[in-house]
């Protein structure tokens, strides 16, 4: 399926709603899910994406462990993606993102998801 970029910079915030924890890859055994690329663990961070009136939570995955990110936090979301999915008649879409990061105090200038 195709993966679909998303601006982050058109988000007037981005927060941190649920802190980074490791995705499981099997509940029985308790393995977590890596990259299969690099090796590293995958991480799931709930982000809060704030745009106009509304608002929606996002959970995203990462690879690696974002420094410093907690719950409440403004951060900053670099090439974060959307890919649909189907498997066995169930449904969704998936994100992804090469980094999450606090949002430097000195870099809120109103938008606080500019990328």
């Amino acid at each position: 399926m195709a993966t679909l970029p998303i601006d982050t910079a058109k988000f007037t915030a981005i927060i941190c709603a649920v802190p980074p924890a490791p995705r499981v890859a099997n509940r029985e055994t308790g393995q977590l899910r890596v990259d299969r690329d690099t090796g590293r663990t995958v991480f799931q961070v709930g982000l809060c994406l704030m745009s106009g009136g509304g608002a929606d939570v996002v959970n995203v995955s990462v690879v690696g462990e974002p420094s410093g990110v907690q719950l409440g936090m403004p951060v900053q979301v670099r090439d974060l993606v959307a890919t649909p999915w189907e498997n066995e008649g169930r449904h969704g879409i998936a994100f992804r993102a090469s980094e999450i990061r606090p949002l430097a105090a000195t870099a809120t200038s109103g938008k606080g998801a500019a990328q």
